[in-house]
């Protein structure tokens, strides 16, 4: 009730207002502290030089956007534009084998970048997988890519098979545990589409397609096998009308995208000033709030980069790539949070979607909910700090479907019935708010700290109480329903394109 109401375009202004001036006002308490903090002792070792000629220093706390594009930024334009060259003269000659020509190139990319052992082991890992997948057995296959995870997380595997990586560099330790970690989602993927398809005998070959396939090797996003493999299979592809205008804007926002950051880093030092927790605990409220809401927005950017990079090669190879995460602002509702689309739909289709159903029973859901996050605590790598993460992010997403259901029948419901829709719209979105700082609360766990957002959580809840909680609930309540009148304003705007179709 309430989701397709309108609200007084007043009311809306006056939302807008509040939360442009709010964010105005505790971006300026961020900058001021930047400017406060720059030449701390501690500040030392993330905060370096930049921009010199204009007295400006630079947040490089995040090791890998720095490396990304630092001394790793040629590599990776070098090896993806190799991959676009070689492609299109594939699809030119011999567009019936391109999908081979993905392979070999993936292949020596990674022979080329981790040594010939690595690409042993991964090949190792293949074959393995690929194997059982021929037993037709689901819960074996799911059970041997999960064991093959485990052993790329877990000491002492890990450590004897980090060792067949060649040389040491800066991004060493990452590029290992991507390339394995996806590795064995894809070939799960295969095995698991092989079983489900057992008219159809994929072969060997066609797993290696799928799994050297550079642009998604090392950090996806991971397209589930059934896709990747219907899409590459064709040999004459045909571009929708439009497409490389969209291929070329999405190629533009990236850049635009990492400039923004480059910029944003010489003025605001949001991944430094939380590791100084005597400097952010004097922080005004606002400015603190700031912070741990923008900590999170620079994960979702730091994502979105990656993905838009990526995935512009994709569709340049005529493939239509899982899209971006959902931009945290309009994230207040634990079913859509995610980081990473690609994984979200692999543990949608092959666990949660399968042991939940239709996600509308409680048990089914708190299951298919455990097992997620289970094997989600595995991917990330178990220690404490992933452990809170998913217990706490398990238990806001069935706490979202308990407080549904009692909202659904009996007094809540009889309640809900007797306001207007407007008004109905209005509790939702306090609601909303609510859930909100909770989805920020749950992910800076695993993002910062647990001592920064316990400093976080005690400032905003406990000595800010009740002027700086409900100061923030009620702006985060505009900006939920900001949220929702966009959500509103496309959804008419579909049902109107269907219309029309319907029409002609």
């Amino acid at each position: 009730m309430g989701i397709k109401t309108a609200l007084p375009a007043a009311e809306l202004g006056l939302y807008f207002l509040v939360l442009s001036g709010s964010l105005a006002y505790a971006g300026r308490g961020l900058l001021e502290a930047s400017q406060d903090g720059a030449h701390r002792k501690a500040f030392r070792e993330s905060v370096r030089p930049g921009w010199e000629y204009i007295g400006r220093k630079m947040d490089v706390a995040d090791f890998e956007w720095v490396m990304w594009f630092t001394s790793f930024r040629n590599v990776i334009i070098f090896a993806l534009s190799g991959h676009v060259l070689f492609a299109k003269l594939c699809t030119m000659v011999a567009p019936q084998l391109r999908s081979w020509m993905y392979a070999v190139y993936g292949a020596l990319a990674v022979m080329g970048t981790m040594g010939p052992w690595y690409l042993l082991l991964l090949l190792g890992h293949c074959v393995a997988l690929y194997v059982v997948s021929l037993l037709g057995q689901p819960w074996l296959c799911l059970g041997l890519g999960l064991a093959s995870l485990a052993s790329f997380k877990m000491d002492p595997l890990i450590s004897w098979q980090s060792g067949f990586v060649t040389g040491t560099f800066d991004l060493q330790e990452v590029l290992f545990h991507g390339g394995c970690g996806f590795t064995v989602l894809r070939c799960t993927s295969f095995a698991l589409e092989s079983c489900a398809r057992p008219d159809r005998r994929y072969s060997l070959a066609d797993l290696l397609k799928y799994n050297f396939y550079l642009p998604f090797f090392f950090f996806g996003p991971i397209m589930t096998f059934d896709r990747f493999h219907t899409q590459v299979s064709e040999v004459e592809p045909v571009r929708p009308e439009g497409e490389l205008w969209r291929i070329r804007a999405q190629a533009g926002l990236s850049v635009v995208a990492i400039i923004a950051v480059d910029i944003f880093f010489h003025f605001f030092y949001i991944l430094t000033i939380p590791n100084d927790l005597k400097f952010a605990n004097r922080l005004p409220d606002s400015a603190l709030a700031g912070l741990a809401y923008s900590n999170l927005v620079y994960d979702w950017v730091k994502a979105a980069v990656l993905f838009g990079v990526v995935n512009t090669v994709a569709r340049l190879d005529h493939l239509d790539p899982p899209q971006p995460p959902k931009c945290i602002t309009a994230l207040y509702v634990f079913g859509e949070t995610h980081f990473d689309r690609g994984i979200n739909d692999w543990l949608c289709k092959y666990v949660y979607d399968h042991l939940g159903g239709e996600h509308s029973a409680v048990i089914p859901e708190l299951v298919a909910s455990v097992a997620t996050f289970a094997i989600t605590t595995l991917w990330l790598g178990p220690c404490d700090i992933v452990y809170l993460w998913s217990f706490l992010n398990c238990f806001g997403l069935n706490f979202e479907l308990w407080v549904q259901k009692l909202a659904e029948h009996g007094p809540l419901a009889q309640v809900e019935a007797r306001l207007s829709e407007q008004m109905s719209r209005r509790v939702r979105a306090l609601c909303g708010a609510i859930n909100f700082w909770a989805i920020i609360m749950y992910n800076l766990v695993s993002l910062n700290s647990f001592e920064f957002t316990e400093l976080v959580a005690r400032r905003l809840l406990l000595t800010g109480f009740p002027q700086t909680t409900l100061a923030i609930l009620f702006v985060t309540y505009c900006g939920v329903q900001l949220v929702k009148e966009r959500e509103r304003t496309l959804a008419l705007e579909e049902e109107q394109r269907k219309d029309k179709e319907k029409l002609e």
